[in-house]
């Protein structure tokens, strides 16, 4: 069984909370990461047609606009998913939470100024930025696809073991969370960092869901 909070109000509110949450930065982080695969070429022979390629830069641009807001909801995520766990949590995995989540949007803006520095690149004359651009392009995808994912699977595990813990995750749900930091931790292909905001987005879902089944008239009166 799930441990209730006591506070009055604070057990129907916290879960929707947790799950509105997660919900938008899962959306905002699977677009974000999509948008830097479509802008950036995932060659280093198609960095000289990237400088001149506007629709490309136009891609990044509005992926460096939704990083912000993708960190400040995952950041709000975290606080509500903690919050939804309740008082007694093991110290050691309530760590890796908090590390694994803070480092995971840490890096998420490191990689949104590399961008930005590409940005910069083809402002200048191609012929002097062309070797600057190959490295600084392997630089983002670099902390997408390794630094990124590694923090992303230490969350997910550290969140996953939680819930578990706390009987609050469904059996599958813990499965699927452990699968999902496996992959992060050791599948370092093109594209397989979507794999975490889709989990993201699952786990708000069930989140969402339990809250919204507390608030239920049967529940209240129970």
């Amino acid at each position: 069984m799930a441990a209730v909070d006591a506070r009055p109000g604070s057990a129907l509110r916290t879960p929707r909370a947790a799950g509105l949450a997660g919900m938008v930065s899962a959306l905002l982080l699977g677009a974000t990461m999509v948008l830097v695969r479509i802008a950036i070429p995932a060659d280093a022979s198609g960095a000289p047609s990237w400088l001149t390629d506007s629709s490309s830069r136009d891609a990044l641009r509005v992926a460096l606009g939704l990083v912000p807001f993708a960190g400040i909801f995952f950041l709000w995520f975290m606080g509500a998913v903690r919050d939804y766990f309740g008082e007694g949590e093991d110290k050691f995995f309530a760590t890796l939470f908090l590390g694994g989540g803070l480092l995971f949007v840490a890096m998420l803006f490191v990689l949104s100024a590399a961008a930005y520095g590409l940005l910069e690149l083809a402002d200048v004359s191609q012929d002097s930025s062309q070797q600057q651009l190959i490295g600084t392009r392997q630089l983002v995808l670099t902390l997408l696809s390794s630094y990124c994912t590694r923090m992303a699977a230490v969350f997910t595990m550290a969140t996953t073991t939680i819930g578990h813990g706390r009987g609050i995750f469904p059996r599958w749900l813990v499965w699927l969370g452990y699968l999902v930091a496996l992959v992060l931790l050791f599948v370092s292909v093109e594209w397989s960092e979507l794999i975490f905001p889709v989990w993201v987005l699952v786990l708000s879902s069930v989140v969402f869901l339990a809250g919204s089944h507390r608030e239920s008239p049967g529940s209240a009166s129970s």
